[in-house]
């Protein structure tokens, strides 16, 4: 199977998106009814995770959580002045595969896909390619 583009615009410096219906968009358009779906963002301060999606305070706390672990403007290095995003883009990572089962994602019960901003407001991309099972 080819490689899927998903188009992903944020609007925040700092800011967790649902991709998950675009995800789901995505596996039905393939017809995949078993396998695995790859997810990875081609971006050093952008990354992809899952995790609870039904209160949206915990994608404000994984972002206040991440700030306090690399604060944006604490001395970094890095010249242009985001190394506080690419810290953030390693622990979290810029890919994850979901499992495909009955022609759907597999999650639990509260978990959604999200893609994290760390250095936006931008257009960005996100890649899924499916491994029929």
């Amino acid at each position: 199977m080819s490689v899927e583009l998903i188009k992903v615009k944020t609007s925040s410096r700092e800011q967790l998106v649902d991709v998950t219906s675009d995800i789901r968009r995505v596996v039905e358009k393939s017809g995949v009814d078993e396998g695995v779906l790859i997810l990875y963002v081609p971006h050093t301060t952008a990354a992809i995770t899952i995790n609870e999606g039904a209160d949206p305070d915990v994608a404000m706390d994984i972002t206040e959580g991440l700030a306090k672990i690399a604060p944006y403007g604490a001395g970094w290095r890095h010249a242009e002045g985001n190394a506080d995003s690419h810290v953030k883009c390693s622990l979290i990572s810029p890919s994850i595969s979901v499992i495909i089962e009955k022609g759907d994602i597999v999650l639990g019960t509260w978990q959604r896909v999200f893609f994290c901003e760390f250095d936006g407001p931008r257009s960005r991309k996100l890649l899924a390619k499916i491994i029929k099972g």
